[in-house]
């Protein structure tokens, strides 16, 4: 007979009931009832705080702002003779961008303290001590967490239906754009739960979840930029150009020749990945704008900037085409530039990083916990 809490078992000796103990669930079973206490829990907490309906406002108001600023600068660059799909692109790409954003910079401040915060509060040993399993407890937090960072999504969601209104950008654009974001999202709180798990200071771990953020976004640029020295090395390459003998005072232009020269190749193809977790190229490969050719699109820029990358370094070089010259330049070998995407890639290692937060939450939440940092309040 499989024990429950407070059962009743028969006692041979003397034919009276014992209470037989609960049993142990383990760490990682979850009910949907379990994690929706849990949220429900710790949403009504954020709506009861002014703080929060303050926050929503300034969001609003500052997104809608640099929209309003950003249209009329672009409509004016434009001048008033150019058509607004010409320019809407470059519109949706910079509203996008801000939503991200300001997103990856209010959902830290989110997640980084579900725990350790609960814990300092005296409140969290009261969820562990109940029939709660420390995986419900996390993902309890998580889905609160989420669904905050979402309602900032949602209050944005107008103005990015402002700029597909331009035209220019594929009316899909606008659901895949809001798909990734969220889930980049859902990432940044798996994130910030494990750190908020695994620091005892609040502030530490909303520090270190920030330069997760930022080593993510911004970090990971710095890092592909200083890996050029190690990715370049010195190549015989073949180059189809101006003969060296060539006068450039000459109003003519010269009959180009292949030559085999040495020169310094950059190998992109070792080191793309690390564009490729940034969740701004992630949101730009899969945004699927570009098909309407217009040339002011931010999204598609990116897209195709990072895919070339991917594809390393051209194995030919054609020096001639300033010229005007169209001989044998037109067969010049390129590159061949793959049309696979690159979004799931990096999509995919946002939301493991996102997953290993969550799982250093449940084992920091089992209990009983064996050793404890100093200072940290139990109860």
């Amino acid at each position: 007979m499989s024990a429950v809490s407070l059962d009743e078992q028969h006692d041979p000796t003397d034919g009276g009931p014992t209470l037989v103990p609960p049993t142990r669930r383990s760490p990682w079973n979850m009910t949907w009832h379990g994690i929706r206490t849990v949220a429900v829990l710790d949403l009504r907490q954020r709506v009861r705080s002014t703080r929060w309906i303050v926050a929503l406002v300034a969001w609003f108001l500052l997104v809608g702002a640099i929209t309003l600023l950003s249209t009329g600068a672009v409509s004016s660059t434009w001048g008033a003779d150019s058509s607004p799909s010409q320019y809407g692109p470059l519109l949706f790409g910079i509203v996008t961008f801000l939503v991200l954003g300001l997103g990856l910079l209010v959902t830290p401040t989110l997640t980084s303290t579900a725990v350790n915060g609960d814990r300092n509060a005296g409140t969290l040993a009261t969820l562990q001590v109940t029939l709660l399993t420390p995986a419900e407890i996390a993902m309890g937090k998580l889905l609160a967490a989420w669904a905050a960072s979402l309602a900032f999504l949602a209050v944005s969601l107008p103005f990015l239906g402002l700029a597909l209104a331009f035209g220019g950008t594929p009316v899909w654009a606008i659901v895949r754009v809001t798909v990734l974001v969220a889930l980049l999202l859902a990432a940044v709180c798996g994130i910030g739960i494990g750190l908020s798990a695994l620091t005892a200071r609040t502030a530490g771990s909303t520090v270190l979840t920030f330069v997760t953020v930022a080593t993510l976004t911004i970090f990971s640029l710095i890092f592909y930029a200083v890996t050029f020295p190690s990715i370049t090395t010195t190549e015989q390459v073949e180059v189809y150009g101006m003969p060296p003998t060539w006068d450039y005072t000459e109003d003519e232009s010269p009959d180009c020749e292949w030559s085999t020269q040495e020169r310094d190749v950059m190998h992109t193809e070792r080191t793309w990945w690390l564009l490729g977790m940034n969740p701004f190229v992630v949101v730009a490969d899969g945004a699927g704008t570009g098909d309407l050719e217009n040339r002011t699109d931010p999204l598609a820029g990116i897209r195709d900037g990072v895919r070339a990358l991917r594809a390393g370094p051209d194995p030919q070089v054609d020096e001639c085409w300033s010229w005007g010259y169209t001989g044998e330049g037109d067969a010049v070998q390129q590159a061949e530039v793959s049309d696979a995407p690159v979004w799931p890639w990096g999509l995919a290692f946002n939301l493991l990083l996102g997953a290993a937060g969550f799982a250093v939450a449940v084992r920091r939440l089992t209990i009983p916990q064996h050793t404890l940092a100093r200072g940290t309040r139990v109860a």
